[in-house]
């Protein structure tokens, strides 16, 4: 399997987490959720597993930037499945994954003090307009007062999952700099948010268990999206430049809004699909340039 198609492997799995979701609608999202990436996570820590043990020392010392990674993705799938319930498949994954990108580079540029291109801040008003359009073209397809209301929380809940996304995306790239295998820098991160999530499984995940449809789906997300789904990335990321992978992600929200329409019965309005083209668009532009300024080695993956 090439590079490429690892990453796109990862990108089709992870545009179906959404659709699946609405198999199993008597399971909360904050239950999805922590199933998904706590399942999903210690998975990765068990792969990980040697690796960890070999950098417990590295591990120790960076701690903090451990800890900041491990709390992001213990936030982001319950922030990503709420948000997916109250405004919808569609637009729930493209906030959640649209946004990441843009907050990621203003997460760099607080903490990193990289600078804000001109080419980045025109791909981020880009899709600040499409992800205007999209919310606009939402609350206008809702016609009760309290279904806009869920979709304004479900749009604030993708941002937070956005955040988060990039949020764990940074700290584990820094562990990575700090001289951290990429496979245990992943397996840590997402092996301590596992750990972080299990209160959280255990407190709301007995509808899981309360039917065959439902146990099915919560190990569908566990084992598949998030499990296989995230060694596909690493594999392609360890064989492929960052920013081409990166780009090919995008993918994931293509294939979630299709999933949406044609399984789930969503439906958008032309100014809805308007917004989600300029969001892919925006996507494109500031992160196809990125490899030509610098190159992301993922070591020993």
């Amino acid at each position: 399997m090439s590079g490429t198609g690892g990453v796109l492997i990862a990108a089709l799995l992870w545009g179906t987490t959404g659709t699946a979701a609405t198999f199993a609608p008597e399971v909360s999202p904050v239950a999805i959720g922590a199933v998904a990436m706590g399942v999903g996570g210690l998975l990765q820590a068990l792969i990980a597993l040697r690796g960890i043990i070999r950098s417990r020392v590295s591990l120790r010392q960076n701690g903090g930037m451990l800890l900041t990674g491990a709390l992001a993705v213990g936030i982001y799938p319950l922030a990503f499945y709420a948000s997916m319930h109250l405004a919808g498949v569609t637009v729930g994954t493209v906030i959640s994954i649209g946004s990441a990108p843009l907050l990621s580079a203003l997460i760099e540029y607080c903490l990193d003090g990289q600078r804000l291109t001109r080419r980045w801040m025109t791909g981020a008003a880009v899709g600040v307009i499409g992800m205007v359009l999209l919310c606009v073209a939402e609350s206008a397809n809702h016609a009760s007062t309290a279904q806009q209301s869920d979709v304004i929380i479900g749009i604030a809940l993708g941002l937070l999952a956005g955040l988060t996304y990039a949020l764990y995306s940074w700290a584990a790239r820094h562990l990575m700099q700090r001289g951290i295998p990429s496979r245990t820098a992943m397996g840590a991160t997402f092996g301590l948010g596992g750990i972080l999530l299990m209160p959280v499984l255990f407190a709301t995940g007995a509808p899981l268990l309360a039917s065959m449809t439902n146990a099915a789906v919560g190990i569908y997300m566990a084992l598949i999206p998030m499990f296989i789904g995230y060694v596909c990335y690493g594999y392609g990321l360890a064989r492929i430049p960052a920013s081409l992978a990166t780009t090919l992600t995008l993918l994931e929200p293509a294939v979630a809004a299709l999933l949406a329409v044609m399984i789930v019965g969503e439906r958008l309005p032309v100014m809805g699909w308007i917004g989600i083209g300029l969001i892919l668009g925006c996507l494109i532009v500031i992160t196809a340039p990125a490899k030509r300024a610098h190159t992301v080695t993922a070591r020993t993956y």
